[in-house]
């Protein structure tokens, strides 16, 4: 049993590492786009910052809010926002080109509000992940500064890997569209693998009982 949980909480924070490299990828990415059909100026970059600095600050507390509510399920709803943010991300280049050409002379308050809404739904979802894997890990080891540290560590570790990757290689040998894409197939893929690693162990313990 102590065995199996080693296991499942291995592959928790490597599925968590994943997401944060595909976080990374997608703020500079989406950001390139914005600033490509907004401008890079002041007040572009801090609208964005703010989006996103928002967003994870909200989908934190959402994420809590679920986890607390429903905590035989956070893995579920784990596998759900990254399967989320992995669907925007299939289509948020298109998305972000079509919403900058048609607010390109509009004014300055829409231009920003067009570019909070964009931004603001995949960083609620990204920022959820969090508070809902501790949640799910301090259940496992009953030691939620242990959980936090982990996933801290891991998530941390691959916006580092992210960061790498996307300015040495992926900007080297792929277009910004690709970079978006290969980070929306990561995503995608840690929600299969955490779907089928619940739906084994949901199984497991229906054989076993």
């Amino acid at each position: 049993m102590q065995k199996t949980q080693d296991t499942l909480i291995s592959v928790i924070s490597f599925c968590f590492l994943i997401s944060g490299t595909c976080a990374l990828i997608y703020q500079i990415a989406w950001q390139r786009i914005l600033f490509a059909s907004f401008g890079a100026d002041l007040e572009s970059m801090t609208v964005i910052i703010a989006a996103f600095m928002l967003g994870l600050g909200g989908g934190a507390l959402a994420g809590g809010w679920l986890a607390d509510r429903y905590p035989s399920h956070t893995l579920a709803f784990f596998a759900l926002t990254e399967g989320g943010v992995g669907a925007f991300g299939c289509i948020s280049p298109d998305l972000l080109r079509w919403a900058g050409d048609m607010t390109i002379h509009a004014p300055l308050s829409i231009i920003a509000s067009v570019n909070f809404a964009l931004v603001l739904f995949p960083t609620l979802l990204m920022g959820a992940t969090l508070p809902i894997l501790v949640a799910d890990l301090a259940r496992r080891w009953t030691n939620i500064g242990k959980a936090t540290g982990t996933l801290y560590a891991s998530n941390t570790l691959g916006a580092t890997f992210g960061a790498l990757l996307l300015g040495y290689i992926l900007f080297e040998w792929v277009t910004l569209d690709a970079a978006i894409y290969l980070a929306a197939i990561g995503n995608l893929s840690v929600a299969a693998g955490v779907f089928a690693l619940l739906f084994k162990y949901t199984k497991r313990d229906a054989i076993e009982s």
